[in-house]
């Protein structure tokens, strides 16, 4: 079953102990809000990364984190004490605040400037082709687990503006020139090449094709 997220992060954790294995580790992690009702077995999102939780100690629960994620997330790089966004697997019944984000994150970036702006913070980020490729001004990128709208993007970074809710709540707002975050990219965007990868084998008249998606208001 797909799990999927908002990207909107329910509270912030930190790590309580650190079990590391040759090419894996096994995260235990404080926390309050995302406790509540969590059972074994269900999957929360830590820095954007999802996890499945495997028990549970006193105000904490581990998750283990596999060595394909440890290659290409930051998760490697947690020390006891380190905070971490948390948010819990979107039920059907919940409103949907951010975007669609699974928690699969596609790579890594790199925070080469970050600017306050009046009361905003600007980041500028650079991002692999992966990421890029799928990334538009004024579209959603998931940064850490966050949800946050793209300013501008080049060929080889992006703009993202946070608020300071954000960065009171989030762990972003402490992120400085040089660190390195999680990206995920929007998830439509994907399944939208994936059906024009489909359709190009089609007549014109036929499946779908960017003359359609622009008619119908999505270019």
């Amino acid at each position: 079953m797909i799990k999927i997220f908002t990207g909107i992060v329910e509270e912030t954790g930190t790590i309580a102990s650190i079990n590391r294995g040759a090419n894996s580790i096994q995260l235990e992690i404080a926390a309050g809000k995302v406790l509540e009702e969590t059972k074994i077995g269900d999957s929360i999102a830590v820095d954007g990364v999802c996890l499945t939780v495997t028990r549970f100690a006193a105000g904490s629960f581990v998750a283990d984190v596999m060595p394909e994620t440890m290659d290409k997330t930051t998760l490697k790089l947690l020390q006891p004490g380190s905070r971490v966004n948390l948010e819990r697997a979107l039920r059907l019944s919940d409103r949907l605040g951010g975007h669609l984000v699974q928690g699969h994150v596609d790579g890594k970036g790199i925070i080469t400037a970050r600017e306050k702006r009046d009361i905003a913070i600007i980041y500028k980020i650079k991002a692999p082709e992966e990421v890029l490729k799928y990334t538009i001004a004024k579209g959603s990128v998931a940064i850490d687990g966050i949800s946050l709208t793209v300013i501008d993007v080049t060929r080889d970074y992006f703009t993202v503006s946070l608020i300071p809710h954000t960065a009171h709540l989030t762990t972003l707002g402490d992120k400085n020139t040089g660190d390195q975050v999680n990206l995920e990219s929007d998830l439509i965007g994907r399944y939208v090449e994936k059906l024009l990868q489909s359709g190009q084998g089609e007549s014109a008249n036929k499946g779908l094709n960017m003359n359609l998606l622009s008619e119908h208001g999505f270019l």
